[in-house]
This record gives structure tokens, sequence and C-alpha cells, in this order.
């Protein structure tokens, strides 16, 4: 099945046309009123799904669907190998040792949820230091809240520079005795800051601290080696990814899931059951309760077909391009201010308009055609190192074009035009 997928992608070996890309994303052919045109530029908060993967639901819905694991009959049986199979090329896509690394989830937020509850309830104490950065999205910031409150830890915080930049020397420091566990983003959703997390990951490892990367924004722009990283945890999520929602992944490395009990007790994460106790599964069984969410898995599977037929780094080399395009042309329009000037960014450009608020930029670019988002994007400590309540964010992905960034900016100044009018 797979095989058919990947003849069926718009993409030649030698060049990047995204033109014969975007034949793949009906969503983007559409023509908003009143100005007729749309450019799509909120991918950090999701993805397009490819009519590859819309049409490999479609399938299983109509064709295929039955739960999985525990059927005899032939349904079952194909419908385990396509949710299995599905499991098998994430862990290939992110390099992972085994396909038992690989954990279903709902999302980012339900995999930092599952690693806190996992991992974190029982093996972190009283006086035991958790350190996050102040990029973090909220997802990756409260259940630490949580496990702190609950145990007595302490939460310490990674400052930033002026350019919202993670400051490394002062993370250095924060490194000690007492430090169980790093909890980091890998690329920021607010800034695009992008984290050096292999390094950061090394010097957590040389004290034989765990670590955790909150992976969701960097999973859709760039190749992913969770070993190279060599961290422990690595969670994203599907619709990120350009597959559906209600799926997450949660990447544990085989030796820390020795340290880890169960998330949620019920079926399928047992072996035996009696009054008297309860054996658990093998993972990722063990960590994966109740019914799955069986066709988003395999959508899932199909997006990572899709983007590995594209390649990955070149992916990251067409859209280093865009951005770079991006932020060159809005700072010719008076009046904007670019917040994150991080030397290595992916994916986002957030920016002020004068003393407009980001709601009303992008109310009126929704009214241009150009979809954005506007907001502390759920990073509120972020903007408030910034000293903004909020931020207008444009977001890039693969099937962006200049075009589309033109015509952003050719919004933004149309904006600028309508609140200095008397």
């Amino acid at each position: 099945m797979a095989a058919n997928l990947l003849r069926d992608v718009n993409v030649q070996a030698d060049f990047f046309d995204v033109d014969a890309v975007r034949l793949d994303f009906p969503v983007l052919q559409r023509h908003m009123e009143p100005k007729g045109t749309f450019a799509y530029l909120d991918n950090a908060a999701s993805g397009q799904m490819p009519r590859q993967v819309s049409d490999r639901i479609h399938r299983y819905h109509t064709n295929e669907h039955a739960n999985v694991h525990r059927s005899v009959h032939t349904l079952g049986a194909e419908a385990t190998e396509a949710y299995e199979g599905a499991r098998k090329k994430v862990a290939a896509f992110v390099n992972a040792a085994s396909h038992t690394e690989i954990l279903f989830t709902r999302g980012t937020t339900d995999s930092i949820n599952l690693a806190m509850q996992s991992y974190g309830r029982p093996n972190l104490q009283e006086g035991d230091e958790i350190i996050v950065t102040t990029l973090e999205h909220h997802s990756n910031i409260v259940p630490w809240q949580m496990l702190c409150k609950e145990k007595k830890c302490v939460l310490r915080v990674v400052p930033l520079n002026d350019d919202g930049e993670v400051m490394v020397d002062e993370y250095m420091k924060l490194l000690n005795a007492r430090t169980r566990l790093v909890a980091m983003s890998h690329v920021s959703n607010a800034l695009g800051s992008v984290n050096p997390v292999r390094l950061m990951v090394a010097e957590a490892k040389k004290r034989g601290i765990v670590t955790l990367v909150d992976g969701a924004q960097a999973i859709p722009h760039m190749a992913v080696d969770v070993r190279d990283l060599d961290c422990d945890f690595y969670a994203f999520s599907g619709h990120k990814l350009f597959g559906p929602t209600g799926i997450g992944i949660l990447y544990a490395r085989s030796a820390i899931q020795e340290r880890m009990g169960p998330y949620l007790g019920g079926g399928d994460m047992i072996l035996r059951v009696t009054f008297e106790e309860t054996i658990y599964n093998v993972a990722p069984y063990k960590f994966e309760a109740g019914t799955p969410p069986i066709v988003a898995a395999i959508g899932l599977g199909a997006a990572v077909d899709y983007l590995s037929a594209i390649g990955m780094d070149r992916i990251a080399a067409y859209e280093s391009a865009l951005l770079a395009y991006a932020d060159e042309r809005m700072r010719t329009v008076p009046g904007v201010r670019i917040i994150g000037t991080a030397a290595q960014k992916a994916g986002v450009l957030s920016f002020m308009l004068d003393d407009i608020h980001p709601h009303d930029v992008g109310s009126l670019l929704n009214s241009y055609g150009v979809a954005i988002r506007a907001g502390h994007h759920c990073a509120q400590p972020v903007m408030e190192r910034f000293g903004v309540p909020a931020t207008a964010r444009a977001s890039f992905a693969f099937y962006n074009t200049r075009d589309e960034i033109d015509a952003l900016v050719d919004g933004v100044k149309h904006v600028k035009r309508i609140f200095a009018a008397p």
C-alpha cells in the first residue's frame, strides 16, 4: 500500500516543485471572499492534510475498519497489520532503535503528560529539580508544575536572550546534583527559535539526567533522529505532521520504559487480570489502554510515507529559503517589529505592527485572504519576556510560496493603512 502512496506524491527527485506539491492539498485551492485568494500561514497551529492521507483514512473507514490486536477474523488482522505498520513507519521516520519505543497518544500534550505520570511520579521526590526553558509551550510547563506541587520538587527555568535564544551558559549553571529531568522544546512555537537540543541533552546525560524534547514544532520542518539527539523522550503530534488530529507520539527509549509505570488502566495494557492482581502487558501496549486511535495512527503512517517520499532535508532547505524571504520582506514594512530573531529559526515569523493589537492584525488579514494566528500561542512566559501581550504569527510549511509571503506583506500594509486613516 505504501508503494502506491509513494508513486502518487507530486515530487521529482532532483528539484522541489512546490506548484506540483500544492496539487496534493485541495484546501489550498480555495478562494476566500471577498478578495478571492487564500494563503494559509497558520501551520504552527495545524498542518493541512494531503489527499494521500485523507484517501488512506477514507479507505480504512470504508473497507478495512475493525478493532485491533484481539480479532481472529481477517478484517481484524488487516486492521492490526495497518495499525502496527504505522508504528513501524514512525519508528523509522525518527530512527528509533525499535518500534516498541513508539507510544501512540492523543497528541504532544498527552505525550508529555504520559511521561510526567509514568516516569515523573514514580521516580522524582521532594527536593528534586526539573529544568525547562522560557521558550516552552504551556504543555511543557504545566505538567511539570503539577508534578512539582505534588512531589515538592523545584522547577528551574532557563532564560532567553533578546533574540529569543536559550542562554546555554545559564542552562549549564542550573544543572546540579539535584537535577533529575530537563524538558525542552526543539523549536519554539511562538518564535521559531531552534534550541541546541543535542548539546543540552549531552550536558544533561553527562550528569545522568533524564531528558524530554517537545518536538511538536520541529518534526514538520526537519529530519529528526532520536538516537543522534540521544534524548530519553521525544514528543510530537500527528496533525502538525500533516496527518489527522487525535494522534500523537511519545518516543520513549527502551531503557527508560523499564522505569515507567502504566499511564491508564484498562483493556489491552494487561496480560492477566484477577481480583488479586494485574500483570501488565509489555511495551508499548502497557502504555496504551483501551481501543487505540486506529484510523488516526494509520493516517499518521500515510503522512510519514508522504513526507518521506519528498524528503525532510529537501523540505528543510526549501522552508529555510522561504523563511528568509519572509523575514526580509516583512522588514521592509514600516512599523513591523519581528519578535524572535534567533540565528537558527524554523517555520515561524512572529511580529507586532505599530501599536495595533495582534488580534486586529489577524482579523484584518483574514479579510484579505491571509490566515495567520494572533495571541499568546500558549506561551505566555515568552510574551512576558518580550513585554507584549500577544503577537501576530505567520507560520510556514513546505507547500507555501513566495507569492503567499507577498500576499502577507501586502495585507500587513493594508492593515497599516486602515489604522492610519482618519
